[in-house]
């Protein structure tokens, strides 16, 4: 019991460390994507969303985007996007 309190510990350490924003949950998705990509509606107006790539998206309410799924996890958190499943 010990061991795993430890571990769990350690976990949540790691994780916390390895992203900007407050860390990545590792253990959220079991699964890995089918896509690096996904199909998005915007739902309120945010302005430039700069990818990593260095292109410059304008997400304005109502129109759909194709992106990285890594970079528009959290704006769907938020209630920003609303992913689009077909």
């Amino acid at each position: 019991v010990q061991w795993f309190v430890n571990y769990n510990k350690s976990l949540a350490t790691y994780m916390k460390s390895i992203a900007d924003n407050g860390g990545l949950n590792l253990t959220q998705f079991m699964q890995p994507p089918k896509s690096l990509y996904v199909e998005v509606r915007c739902l309120e107006d945010y302005g430039k969303l700069q990818l990593e790539d260095g292109e410059i998206v304008l997400l304005k309410k109502n129109t759909q985007h194709l992106l990285p799924r890594s970079q528009c996890e959290l704006l769907i958190r938020q209630g920003i996007l609303e992913h689009i499943t077909s």
